[in-house]
């Protein structure tokens, strides 16, 4: 009798354990959800049925009520809205905004047109990436720029150095961080119809990479034709206090075509559209060349240099990078970030940075990076997935034809 109580007392005892363990975990679940940072959008996102998790530090829908493949295919077929305001606007002024910034990048931005930007990327000294951004020419003495939510802390704190040192050799650049602004992103076939039905401003004149302050509902935007999906669209910076009504406001006008759509369809969205993700298929070891970016290195810079790096990633210009970029289709089950790339005869031969199964293709879709030489179209090997290898092939991207517009000449 003596056991059994004594068992009891035990039984009691781990399930007050348990129990106490229990609440431990939902108060450390609740203290973490407390400290993540969320958007203008966060009750907006919750009352749509936004399923929230943590990204880059902040509270993001990931979904909302229809499926991950549904969002992907609606947005192709009429558009999404998406919050994407955990990145990061900043913009930097002064007579010499142009130059600093090129110390930093690759691109020509002196280059550009007044109100047009391009794709860039930040390196380090090994000619790495720190990060890659949208970057747009307002001025010769404001340049506006959105650098990733996760790479922030990183990117504010390169730029802050570098422009701290640039001063004080006489530079004139300051900054002014975005804080104050959020961001959204309007993709597919209706955005610009969509889109139009709020502004006065002739959007059939505004290109790819065209960048305009303008009112949209009444409110002060900058407007970039632009996005991450592969269709065309437009990255909307509007202010925090205005950003909801202009999220109801573009639905409202969309007849309910334009859907609100998570990280999850976004993700599938860019693939598709072969687009980097950083931290996925960039990295700070990763050049511009490996990645496939040499289009993104100007004209002159590639002639001068004069940016973190450059001599690395001019003598790869020349004589041609180790590894490469390639996309991928493979057989079995999707291949995910780090699965191995082999030979047929069982060699590694490099590594899956970003896959998964393309909502519009209904097959499996990578990227990754191999030995240069095995980066050509056609080239046959295998990925390996859970511990079993299945047959891939190297195809060009996008997978899915971008709907970019530009100008018919």
């Amino acid at each position: 009798m003596r056991g059994l109580l004594a068992c009891a007392t035990l039984a009691r005892r781990a399930a007050g354990a348990t129990s106490t363990a229990r609440r431990h975990l939902a108060g450390a679940a609740e203290a973490a959800e407390a400290e993540l940072k969320k958007t203008a959008l966060y009750d907006f996102h919750v009352a749509h049925g936004g399923k929230m998790v943590p990204f880059a530090g902040w509270s993001m829908p990931i979904q909302y009520k229809d499926t991950i493949m549904d969002s992907t295919l609606n947005c192709r077929a009429n558009g999404s809205l998406f919050d994407v305001s955990h990145m990061c606007g900043l913009s930097l002024h002064g007579r010499q905004a142009i130059p600093f910034l090129e110390s930093l990048v690759v691109a020509d931005v002196a280059a550009l047109k007044d109100g047009t930007g391009t794709l860039t990327v930040f390196t380090n000294d090994r000619g790495g990436a720190i990060d890659d951004s949208v970057v747009t020419k307002v001025t010769d003495q404001h340049i506006y720029l959105v650098v990733n939510a996760g790479c922030r802390d990183k990117d504010l704190a390169h730029i802050g150095e570098h422009m701290e040192a640039f001063n004080k050799k006489g530079g004139d650049v300051k900054w002014h961080v975005h804080d104050e602004r959020s961001l959204l992103a309007l993709q597919g076939p209706l955005a610009a119809p969509t889109l139009q039905l709020l502004t006065k401003e002739d959007l059939s004149k505004m290109y790819f990479s065209d960048f305009k302050m303008i009112d949209i509902n009444g409110y002060a935007c900058f407007l970039t034709r632009t996005g991450y999906t592969g269709e065309d669209g437009f990255e909307i910076s509007v202010p925090s206090e205005n950003a909801v009504d202009l999220a109801k406001a573009l639905l409202e006008k969309s007849e309910g075509k334009v859907r609100l759509t998570g990280l999850g369809a976004r993700d599938s969205l860019r693939l598709e559209a072969g687009l980097c993700l950083y931290g996925n298929d960039m990295e700070q070891h990763i050049t511009p060349v490996e990645a496939g970016l040499s289009w993104a290195i100007g004209k002159r810079r590639k002639a001068e240099g004069g940016f973190l790096g450059a001599d690395v990633i001019l003598k790869q210009l020349q004589e041609g990078p180790k590894i490469r970029r390639v996309g991928l289709l493979s057989q079995g089950p999707p291949p995910r970030s780090h699965s191995e790339i082999v030979s047929n005869s069982g060699e590694n031969i490099g590594e899956v940075t970003s896959g998964g199964f393309s909502p519009c293709l209904k097959k499996n879709i990578a990227m990754g990076y191999v030995k240069s030489g095995l980066h050509k179209a056609g080239t046959e090997f295998k990925v390996v997935v859970r511990g079993k290898s299945y047959d891939a092939v190297v195809t060009k991207m996008p997978f899915v034809p971008t709907k970019y517009y530009k100008p018919s000449w």
